[in-house]
């Protein structure tokens, strides 16, 4: 029985409630493509546009990256594919896993939305106090 080659490496990444499913494969420059835009037509800033490709950029590797990427908002979402994108990076080369663990890139950032309490406006804010 012949197996074909593996073609991409993927990962999940996270962030908030975002959600980033990510694939790479070797190209011979760095390309990224989400939700089936380019990252610079999909980001409205290029802040998140260079939060996506941060993996990319600190070790200087040349993927064609593809992610598809749902919930939270852009921020959150440019975070998850950084996250995807690191996770497949280590996969692939197992000796950069070092660098993206101490510039943070592996790290699941645990903050989320505090839950409403009762009694409460939101998650701390009070209803407005009235003296008269």
């Amino acid at each position: 029985m012949v197996t074909k080659p593996e073609r991409y490496t993927e990962a999940i990444g996270r962030r908030k409630t975002a959600t980033a499913r990510v694939r790479i494969e070797a190209a011979k420059s760095a390309s990224m493509i989400v939700n089936g835009k380019s990252a610079d037509a999909y980001f409205p800033l290029q802040d998140m546009v260079q939060t996506a490709y941060a993996p990319l950029s600190a070790l200087g590797a040349h993927y064609a990256v593809s992610a598809k990427v749902r919930g939270g908002g852009l921020k959150a979402q440019a975070e998850a594919i950084r996250m995807g994108l690191s996770r497949a990076m280590a996969e692939v080369v197992p000796e950069q896993r070092k660098d993206l663990k101490v510039r943070g890139f592996l790290k699941r950032d645990p903050r989320g939305k505090e839950r409403k309490k009762f009694g409460l406006k939101a998650a701390r804010r009070a209803p407005q106090w009235s003296k008269r």
